[in-house]
């Protein structure tokens, strides 16, 4: 496993670095941020996403099922003084707020679609609607499964966390390669539950469109705006031609940026 992914403090701050220098031009492109704007993430971690958002001013909430995480969330804000509340709890469970003004100008979800079991993608994205303003804006993350590393193989150990495209392999030859890896059966069993939740960019629109939204913006990634921190990398879109290629284009991205609302009815978005 990548240091990164033990050092919860050092991951912390990548993200905030990557949310500082990325997410808030990308949010800014749509919608003004001010002292004013509401912003909820949804499966935060330890908040470093919401973290940009709280220094420019924005009433931050971070809600994730993993209560380490939300400790962790807690104690980094602290560390940097600024405020925010996080909430140990499952989404779905989550209570819907009852008024316009308890709901939210903005809401992040960045790599949680893809963990996702299909049969409940839907009715996450539905119920998002409940704590998103009339006008409110959506930012969605995710890794295209086909992508070198779309099975996030490289939070395994050993050689297998360094094999791209192994995730693609029938399931019985992907578990052998973990565990002759040297990856823990539970290591295993949850690289497999991200197969089974795994999402394409078709799927993922076709998801959207079925759930009310509508695609304000697109930004497919050839090098990931995080590996900029991760690995000391440019980060670079996916080329318009290999952008417009259904299904291929998944071997490309390692991460497709959308913005969608609801109740516009414009679909048009840019590459």
């Amino acid at each position: 496993m990548q240091q990164r992914h033990q050092n919860r403090r050092q991951y912390f701050s990548e993200q905030a670095n990557t949310a500082r220098e990325f997410y808030i031009t990308y949010m800014q492109s749509i919608t003004t941020l001010t002292n004013e704007t509401r912003v909820l993430e949804i499966g935060c971690g330890e908040g470093g996403n919401l973290l940009p958002f709280a220094e420019s001013g924005c009433s931050v909430t971070g809600i994730d099922i993993c209560q380490s995480r939300i400790s962790e969330a807690r104690t980094f804000f602290a560390e940097h003084n600024q405020q925010g509340t996080f909430v140990c709890q499952d989404f779905i469970l989550t209570q819907e707020a009852k008024t316009e003004g308890e709901r939210f100008d903005i809401i992040l979800i960045h790599d949680v679609i893809e963990h996702i079991l299909p049969p409940c993608k839907k009715e996450f994205l539905a119920r998002i609607k409940a704590f998103l303003k009339k006008n409110g804006l959506v930012f969605i993350g995710f890794p295209a499964w086909q992508n070198p590393f779309g099975g996030h193989q490289q939070i395994s150990v050993g050689f297998a966390s360094r094999l791209p495209f192994i995730h693609l392999l029938p399931s019985p030859v992907y578990k052998f390669l973990l565990r002759l890896s040297g990856s823990t059966p539970d290591s295993i069993a949850e690289l497999m539950s991200i197969r089974d939740a795994r999402v394409s960019i078709e799927q993922f629109e076709h998801m959207v469109d079925d759930t009310g939204y509508t695609i304000l913006r697109r930004t497919l990634w050839l090098i990931n705006p995080h590996y900029k921190q991760k690995f000391h990398l440019t980060p670079r879109r996916l080329w318009p031609f290999f952008a417009k290629i259904s299904y291929l284009r998944n071997f490309y991205t390692t991460s497709a940026w959308y913005l969608v609302r609801q109740t516009i009815t414009n679909n048009s978005y840019n590459s």
